[in-house]
């Protein structure tokens, strides 16, 4: 599995993170004048949200994916993105005052070794700060998907046993990463789709697990899993509420 191409992954999963963005920074608690590092930043979704709060010049971002810090780049002139995981990142300690990963940690190598780094580029006392859908309590923006998958194939893995998408998973991780001061709260986000088409479209584009399950059936199976995603949902056009477990820590 590997999120390559930005702009299908706007398509796939920006059409949720963009508004969730929003809510985190300042659940989060980012403010104007703070430095800040947006951890496996993706395209950017988060970071645009973070130059609106505190300014190109007072934001970092890393990812793995040089497509992604590519397009990271060309979207935000003035940002530092470089390529760089998690768990090991290229600053030095204390270098920023709020440190967030949103929609990251469950992709991590190493959930705790990346908290772990995140809390040592914070300053004393700054913020560490992470956020992954609701994708075990079905609450996720996926959970549809994954509840027709199943129907179709009881076997069909899904996202629901990676790290920090259960309620409490995060808080967890912070305290074995050794992160002090440990809030743990929700995030929620609606999203109007105008179309069944428009909602399912994105699924064919190869993009994260549920991208990669559909990607492997054949047509049969594709066409039985669309159709009972269209049983499942409301007639167009319909709302997707989704929530994302969150998570706030000092260094």
């Amino acid at each position: 599995m590997a999120f390559v191409v930005a702009a299908d992954y706007d398509r796939f999963m920006g059409r949720y993170s963009v508004p969730l963005a929003v809510s985190f920074a300042d659940w989060a608690g980012v403010q104007p004048g703070q430095r800040v590092l947006d951890v496996g930043c993706g395209p950017g979704a988060l970071t645009a949200r973070l130059v609106e709060v505190v300014g190109a010049e007072q934001v970092s971002a890393v990812d793995p994916s040089p497509p992604f810090v590519a397009a990271a780049r060309e979207r935000h002139p003035g940002v530092e993105v470089v390529t760089a995981g998690a768990e090991r990142l290229p600053h030095g300690d204390g270098t920023f005052d709020v440190v967030l990963a949103q929609l990251v940690v469950h992709f991590m190598t190493d959930p705790v070794a990346g908290l772990r780094e995140m809390g040592r580029v914070t300053r004393g006392g700054g913020t560490v700060a992470a956020c992954v859908w609701d994708l075990a309590g079905g609450g996720g923006p996926l959970s549809l998907f994954w509840r027709a998958a199943h129907d179709v194939d009881p076997g069909a893995p899904d996202e629901s046993l990676r790290p920090g998408v259960r309620e409490g998973d995060l808080g967890r991780l912070c305290r074995d990463a050794r992160l002090d001061t440990i809030v743990s709260g929700s995030i929620s986000v609606t999203v109007r789709h105008p179309s069944f088409e428009q909602w399912w479209e994105p699924y064919t584009l190869g993009i994260g697990p549920a991208g990669d399950h559909v990607a492997h059936l054949d047509e049969a199976g594709r066409t039985m899993l669309r159709e009972r995603c269209r049983e499942l949902l409301p007639s167009a056009p319909f709302d997707v509420s989704a929530t994302a477990w969150a998570v706030r820590a000092t260094s």
